[in-house]
């Protein structure tokens, strides 16, 4: 702890950061809900009626433990860094909010497993000519189905979301509380040893809080692409019995929760390794003047389309 700083906040800033981070899980389901005769299992730690405004809760309470190491450390680069960190963490919570708004309108719900209930299904491709045109679809065309995840009903709240979240939790190319070049290490400059370690730690975790919400809300949670939980159950089970055919869905729901989540974490590496660090400037700019616009752009659209075209075909 260098001299002339707060030592209790010096102390307990990393563990809030950390803290925050693990405790996303809680919500994020790897699973759906399965029933073994009298028995139910869930697949998710907690499931309130609020599950994704948790989420947003527990990630805003994160800038504290930032904004907290900055100026607990008697020291003007970290707390330079602290303040940019609290500028942009705040800024990207407004836009992170409001890019989802069209995915509650499109699923009706806060509830994470909800959600990925509600793509665990297809939809029609050409469904479209039926409900805006009236023209009937021919029934060797009615195969032509997608999965009904999130990013297909809303991909630009998908690409407003990713880069809103990734900005959210500092990482590149959105790492300007701790870049190098400019305040040789940010907020944590006067961290060392484990306390380090649990700021390093934390943004890692929430790399995976945000491979598995993103997976979660757009790309259908745990649901396999055109084989639906009742389809697994009922064509395994009438040869191997209802009970082998629920714990095989278990296996393959978990399965393919784990292989979207590890896409989106390589997604997000990717990302890291191939872009540079924007400019401060730069990075609130990409807020306030364009996700910020396209979101609420996005939110009336949505509504618009749904009251002129009624609900998901």
């Amino acid at each position: 702890v260098p001299l002339g700083a707060n030592r209790f906040m010096h102390l307990i800033s990393p563990l809030i950061a950390a803290v925050t981070a693990i405790v996303g899980f809680a919500v994020i389901p790897f699973g759906g809900v399965y029933h073994f005769g009298d028995t139910t299992l869930s697949l998710v730690v907690a499931n309130p009626d609020w599950g994704l405004l948790y989420i947003f809760a527990i990630g805003s309470l994160a800038t504290y433990g930032t904004v907290l190491a900055g100026w607990s450390s008697n020291n003007n680069w970290s707390l330079l860094g602290s303040m940019r960190a609290s500028a942009q963490m705040i800024s990207y919570e407004v836009t992170m909010g409001l890019s989802v708004v069209g995915v509650f309108m499109v699923f009706h719900t806060l509830k994470l497993p909800d959600m990925a209930l509600a793509q665990d299904q297809t939809f029609r491709l050409l469904g479209f000519l039926d409900r805006v045109f009236g023209l009937p679809v021919p029934a060797w065309l009615d195969w032509l189905r997608l999965p009904a995840w999130g990013i297909f009903y809303q991909p630009l709240a998908f690409l407003m979301f990713l880069a809103a979240i990734m900005a959210e939790n500092k990482r590149p190319p959105f790492d300007t509380p701790e870049g190098e070049s400019e305040l040789i290490a940010g907020f944590h400059l006067e961290y060392s040893g484990m306390r380090f370690g649990l700021f390093y730690m934390s943004e890692f975790i929430e790399v995976v809080v945000i491979a598995g919400l993103v997976a979660t809300m757009f790309l259908g949670g745990w649901a396999i692409p055109w084989l639906s939980t009742g389809a697994i159950i009922a064509g395994v089970g009438s040869v191997f019995g209802t009970g082998f055919a629920t714990g095989l869905c278990i296996l393959l729901h978990f399965g393919c929760f784990m292989t979207k989540v590890v896409a989106m974490i390589w997604l997000q590496m990717s990302l890291r390794w191939t872009l540079p660090r924007f400019r401060y400037d730069q990075v609130m700019d990409l807020c306030w003047k364009i996700l910020l616009p396209l979101s609420l752009a996005n939110i009336f659209v949505t509504a618009l389309v749904m009251l002129i075209f009624g609900e998901r075909a």
